[in-house]
């Protein structure tokens, strides 16, 4: 597989290239077109590897690929999942080439969606490729789902998944959208923190006033909107919304140990940031932090005048983007309750709060002894030359937990970014090192299923 992989790395880079020249921007209306143009080009990607019953199935946004082959008799069937949407490039002046104009360089390749996650798509593609083209069949059976929606909460693939079970059901259900601990450190990520978006609105008056004929005389949206958010946190980290840790899970000494085998280097973290001091929840490491709490973080804040100079006025209105990560037991709906109840109880005098709701998922915890897993695992130590580690992952993938549950099959998270390859922001880039290890890796996870 190895030298299959190098003789034809030339041809599958100039692939990998014209999948990102795809500006396939979920979020942005504009480019809807482009989002179908993504699902046509995976379609004809899987019809040109031998995959049958390929499908681009509509739904109420962008379109979901499948395709699958199912020839491989009293084997295992897995469903490889990934999505061909990608981020908004902004800021584009922060980017050193084009977002959509694909380059290598340091043998690495840029563009948005390098390794999130049309890049890491792509491995599986050409995994399948290679073994069809060596043996004229695979050892395992193989199902696509590819989406255009999970950079916006896969509103509909949710829906798709619950009335197709018998069409997706499958062993076990492959995922590569995460990233190694380091550089030739593999992970197989076996938690995921849940998610819940929301945008807090504070408003006053019926208009922007004066700042000289009512300043101090009237309520002012910013001060309260700050007032708000400020009583949201203690000073020690922990949140300050009662009922907020509700189905949080005690953090035992087993737990602990697990998390620490992930290394940290704290003063590299800090310096690589250029930050003075870390900070976090008190009592708790910072893998545990951004692994096993849960958080409560504000995104962004609007309000009041954002030109250029000054303008003195007491604005009308304010509003901040907020959101939490989850763990455990915790219910997004519940804990969106008890953040109402305590916007209710703390809000200023002469406001007018609202709350909407963006996204929410719940929190997905994978069993690592899986069989399905260890495989994967020593898929990963035959070409690394290392055991991958079981990390906790700080993230959300709302859909990890929605395979599970519907389809009740282990989901194995195999990985193959790097944390400093600038997902979601500018030059974005994915390692060729994993690129061609990444392809092999697949491949040898599939013969090692189908044995």
């Amino acid at each position: 597989m190895k030298q299959a992989i190098e003789l034809h790395k030339d041809e599958m880079l100039k692939e990998l290239i014209e999948f990102l020249r795809i500006p396939s921007i979920s979020a942005l209306t504009e480019h809807k077109g482009d989002v179908r143009t993504g699902a046509n080009w995976v379609a004809e990607s899987l019809k040109g590897i031998g995959m049958e019953h390929v499908e681009v199935i509509e739904t109420d946004g962008h379109p979901i690929v499948y395709g699958d082959w199912l020839h491989a008799a009293d084997k295992p069937t897995i469903l490889i999942y990934g999505h061909y949407d990608v981020q908004p490039a902004d800021p584009l002046d922060l980017w050193e080439t084009p977002p959509f104009d694909p380059v290598i360089r340091d043998d690495k390749i840029f563009a948005r969606g390098a390794t999130d996650d049309k890049g890491q798509v792509f491995l599986h593609i050409k995994a399948v490729e290679l073994l069809m083209k060596e043996h004229g069949t695979l050892p395992v059976n193989v199902k696509f789902c590819i989406e255009g929606e999970e950079e916006v909460a896969s509103p509909n693939l949710v829906p798709f998944i619950e009335q197709n079970e018998e069409k997706l059901a499958n062993d076990a259900v492959v995922i590569s959208d995460t990233s190694f601990i380091e550089k030739g450190l593999p992970a197989i990520c076996t938690s995921l923190r849940g998610a819940l978006a929301m945008e807090l609105q504070v408003k006053t008056a019926n208009s922007d006033l004066h700042s000289g004929t009512y300043g101090g005389g009237v309520p002012n949206s910013i001060h309260a909107l700050v007032q708000l958010l400020d009583s949201m946190r203690h000073e020690n980290g922990q949140v300050a919304v009662e009922g907020f840790y509700e189905g949080v899970p005690e953090v035992t000494e087993a737990l602990r140990e697990e998390v620490s085998k992930v290394p940290f280097d704290e003063e590299k973290g800090k310096k690589d940031l250029e930050l003075d001091a870390l900070y976090g929840e008190e009592g708790f490491s910072f893998n545990e932090r951004v692994g096993i709490r849960p958080t409560l973080e504000i995104n962004g804040i609007t309000g009041g005048f954002q030109g250029e100079g000054l303008k003195t006025i007491v604005p009308k209105e304010a509003s901040a983007k907020i959101s939490c990560r989850l763990v455990g037991e915790q219910n997004p709906d519940e804990v969106y309750d008890a953040i109402l109840q305590h916007i209710d109880k703390h809000q200023p005098t002469g406001t007018k709060v609202s709350l909407e709701k963006f996204i929410q998922a719940n929190p997905v915890a994978i069993d690592s002894s899986d069989e399905m897993i260890q495989t994967a695992a020593d898929a990963y130590e035959h070409v690394y030359g290392v055991r991958p580690l079981f990390p906790k992952e700080g993230g959300s993938i709302p859909i990890v937990e929605v395979f599970g549950r519907v389809l009740n099959s282990p989901v194995v998270l195999m990985g193959f970014g790097l944390p400093s390859e600038n997902l979601h922001a500018p030059n974005e880039h994915f390692h060729l090192e994993n690129f061609e290890k990444g392809i092999e890796t697949i491949a040898d996870y599939m013969v090692r299923l189908g044995k």
